[in-house]
């Protein structure tokens, strides 16, 4: 097909793939993505696995109401001497609600600050990671074409893998505990990384990097004069987002043994104790939303 054929709602960029613009492209995309939900659907009507189960708004209402108690509460308002009882109406042990609370709070501070540490160290080693390989990625560096290529494919692999894969696989390389989901958080957050970091590379103002060329400076010290100072805004502010992401996504490592609040999660599910998970949920909700809060002025500022 000639240039002069190819329809209005078709462009080509310079890797020679065809992409859809215009309202007749937007259009066939939006076609495309009803024709996707239907085959979805029917697919699962098909295989009769569209299904809410049995007895749904009971069950709803009767989750919601214990969710409605967060277990927390207990601390202040707990039986002092709670009675657990079997069958033909013996005592079995008595229960101090509001101490035996107070205790999972303390449990649960610690495993908010083992989320946290996972998050900030998986961020950091996988920032660390990615830049290297960035900066091959970025076209504009014109890095050999042999490592670049090594590079780009890397970081799509890491970025194709959950970070719950990740865990799975490193939990039975290096054992339970917060080193997993470090290492979990940071091979994946590569991959996004190095996204970020290359497009920032690429929209570089170049002059400045070849006026700092054109007076004999090497590689290491045009990336630390011309491209660094440039580029490190960007850079911290999507660090910010994805260490965001992280502490979502560290809470759901402690489920497979990574420790933190995913355990707690884990156990509280486990045992229908909707109430401690709903006190869980809140602190994940609190701790997510006040760093959502903290970055959105952190970036404001870099702006």
């Amino acid at each position: 097909m000639s240039a002069i054929d190819i329809p209005p709602s078709l462009t080509n960029d310079r890797s020679g793939n065809f992409f859809l613009h215009g309202r007749a492209g937007f259009l066939l995309m939006t076609l495309m993505y009803v024709v996707l939900i239907s085959v979805c659907l029917f697919s699962l009507i098909q295989d009769g696995e569209l299904s809410i189960g049995r007895n749904p708004w009971a069950n709803l209402l009767k989750t919601f109401s214990e969710f409605s108690y967060p277990s927390f509460f207990d601390v202040w308002f707990g039986d002092t001497a709670l009675e657990y009882r079997s069958d033909d109406g013996r005592v079995l042990r008595v229960e101090n609600r509001r101490e035996v609370e107070l205790d999972f709070l303390m449990g649960l501070a610690r495993a908010t600050w083992t989320t946290i540490t996972i998050a900030t160290l998986g961020s950091l080693l996988g920032a660390l990671l990615a830049l290297p390989l960035a900066v091959l990625t970025a076209r504009n560096m014109s890095a050999p074409r042999l490592l670049a290529w090594i590079a780009k494919g890397l970081l799509d692999v890491m970025r194709s893998i959950h970070t719950l894969v990740f865990g799975l696989v490193l939990v039975g390389i290096v054992g339970l505990g917060p080193t997993a989901g470090i290492l979990a958080i940071g091979l994946h957050s590569m991959g996004t990384y190095g996204k970020l970091f290359a497009e920032s590379i690429e929209f570089l103002d170049m002059q400045a990097v070849h006026a700092v060329q054109s007076v004999g400076a090497g590689p290491v010290q045009v990336f630390f004069n011309a491209i660094w100072p440039a580029v490190l805004p960007q850079f911290v502010s999507s660090h910010l987002y994805i260490w965001e992401f992280n502490i979502r996504d560290s809470t759901i490592l402690g489920m497979i043994g990574a420790g933190g609040l995913g355990l707690l999660i884990t156990e509280a599910t486990s045992l229908f104790q909707w109430g401690r998970l709903s006190t869980v949920l809140l602190v994940v909700i609190v701790l997510v939303t006040s760093f959502d809060a903290l970055s959105r002025r952190i970036r404001r500022s870099l702006a």
